[in-house]
């Protein structure tokens, strides 16, 4: 059974078909997903899906686009949030220089306030970056993410850059890029990551697979990237849906009967 580490099953674009697209996820071998909620508008309905759902979790927590209207209202709401049963984690949080839809200071005072916020409240964060690999390896290292670690989302960065978040605790995810033709830096970084902290996921409704690219993602293409993984490393699709979905659990503190 598959464990899909990163959705917005909140966003808009799934208005029309919600449920139906849990559905569908399930029936594709779905057993678990994290569900993620990075603003004000998205929080709640995070929340509220996975209340609704058992197999649902939440994580919360403030984007970096949306850095700039962040206040500390909205973080002490993610602390309160934080004590909610269904709520694994925090994030997405970082740094997004590609949009660059909130100043690069703003961005990085929200990203350590809420690295702060995760150690105190000991839980795993996860991480958005993009074009911004240094200035995020950086903030984690100042801000000692170790404590709690977390998982690099959606990972496009290099070896090196890979290597350092593992030894900051981190466990490396991979979603629909992984199975592009031309994606030679995922491919090379997937067969490198030790298997005991891989992880894979979908982004949807963003960053589609193969052979659906061009159209609207959803978590049960979170199939795709595990067939990929588990190619790039010499694997079945059962082991390596095994292995992703146990390094989920751990990470989450997701017991067997919670799966």
């Amino acid at each position: 059974m598959l464990f899909e580490t990163h959705t917005h099953l909140n966003a808009k674009e799934f208005d029309e078909d919600r449920e139906e697209t849990i559905a569908r996820a399930r029936e594709n071998g779905v057993s678990t997903i994290v569900n993620i909620g990075f603003n004000a508008e998205t929080i709640p309905t995070c929340i509220e899906l996975a209340e609704k759902h058992d197999f649902i979790y939440a994580v919360v927590g403030w984007h970096p686009q949306d850095a700039k209207d962040m206040t500390d209202e909205h973080l002490e709401w993610i602390e309160e949030l934080s004590r909610h049963p269904k709520v694994v984690g925090l994030g997405e949080m970082g740094l997004d220089y590609y949009w660059d839809t909130s100043p690069k200071d703003v961005q990085a005072d929200v990203f350590r306030k809420q690295i702060r916020l995760a150690r105190k409240v000991d839980m795993p964060i996860i991480i958005h970056n993009r074009d911004a690999h240094q200035d995020v390896i950086s903030i984690l290292r100042e801000e000692k993410a170790a404590d709690v670690g977390g998982i690099m989302h959606c990972f496009s960065g290099s070896w090196e850059t890979a290597k350092l978040a593992l030894d900051m605790n981190f466990y490396i995810s991979f979603g629909g890029p992984l199975t592009f033709k031309n994606a030679k830096q995922p491919k090379e970084v997937a067969a490198k990551v030790p298997l005991d902290r891989l992880l894979i996921e979908t982004d949807s409704p963003y960053l589609t697979p193969h052979p659906f690219r061009g159209k609207r993602n959803e978590s049960g293409y979170v199939r795709y990237v595990c067939e990929e993984m588990a190619n790039i490393r010499g694997l079945s699709y059962e082991e390596m849906a095994e292995i992703t979905s146990e390094n989920a659990r751990r990470l989450f503190r997701l017991n067997e009967s919670q799966k």
